[in-house]
């Protein structure tokens, strides 16, 4: 196959369908336990812990870096983002609804679905650049700009830069891109900065599995898993998993019935 064109298969491929499957798992299983803690408000002090949070964003990192592995691989660009944008004003509106805690505003299908667009235009200065130096320019400025949303440029608690408080203080739109106004809460957020760098991560892991021939080797060395199915609706598993969770938790008597 022509490494030019390699970014235009016409199939999916299993095993990344069975990597985005067991995200999904990972997800519904951290949760199930948010949920039983936080509104169940059961005293399990390990969730709080720095492990946990490992965990959480491990799941965060997969779902990015995958998203942004695969765009190139798929078709109807445009309409795709727009559904995955359309599903992220969708749980915002309907979780508006529900208890302040419980709110999402800019959450990761909006995120997705937002960079997913972006990506359309931007794709055409990226392929001028080198996979290798791609990848490793939209790692560093991801580690660099990960904690954006608390006003500094740095690695981790190192702060480089700090940057201007005013910045923050500027309405919605601002704090979508990342700076973050002071008032602003959401459940679930994931702003433009810093996390674009990490879809762009994926985006160029891409490049270099393609230009290595990489892609095709992988999938006939790995067997096919029953997971590859939950991957190819991750969309629709999304969207459904917590109101199933809501239920079944409140069947259970773990959580309090949220729509009394």
């Amino acid at each position: 196959m022509n490494k030019e064109n390699q970014s235009h298969v016409p199939h999916r491929y299993d095993f990344l369908d069975s990597l985005r499957g067991i995200a999904l798992i990972s997800m519904i299983v951290y949760h199930t336990v948010w949920d039983v803690v936080y509104i169940g408000d059961w005293d399990w002090s390990w969730f709080r812990t720095d492990t946990a949070y490992v965990w959480q964003q491990s799941i965060c990192w997969t779902f990015i870096l995958l998203s942004g592995f695969c765009w190139a691989l798929g078709r109807r660009r445009v309409k795709r983002g727009l559904t995955v944008l359309g599903a992220g004003i969708l749980t915002s509106l309907v979780t508006w609804n529900l208890p302040y805690e419980q709110r999402v505003t800019f959450g990761i299908l909006t995120f997705l679905g937002a960079v997913m667009l972006l990506m359309i235009p931007l794709d055409k200065i990226f392929k001028k650049l080198p996979a290798v130096p791609g990848f490793v320019l939209s790692m560093l400025l991801f580690l660099l700009t990960k904690e954006i949303n608390h006003e500094y440029l740095g690695i981790g608690m190192l702060r480089m830069v700090e940057l201007p408080h005013a910045w923050y203080q500027k309405g919605p739109l601002l704090t979508f891109l990342g700076f973050t106004n002071e008032s602003f809460y959401s459940a679930d957020y994931f702003s433009i900065l810093p996390w674009i760098f990490l879809f762009l991560a994926g985006h160029f892991l891409q490049k270099i599995a393609c230009e290595k021939d990489l892609l095709d080797k992988i999938a006939r060395r790995v067997p096919k898993l029953p997971l590859a199915v939950l991957g190819r609706h991750s969309l629709l598993i999304y969207l459904l998993h917590q109101p199933l969770i809501y239920f079944v938790l409140m069947l259970l008597g773990v959580i309090p019935n949220l729509l009394v």
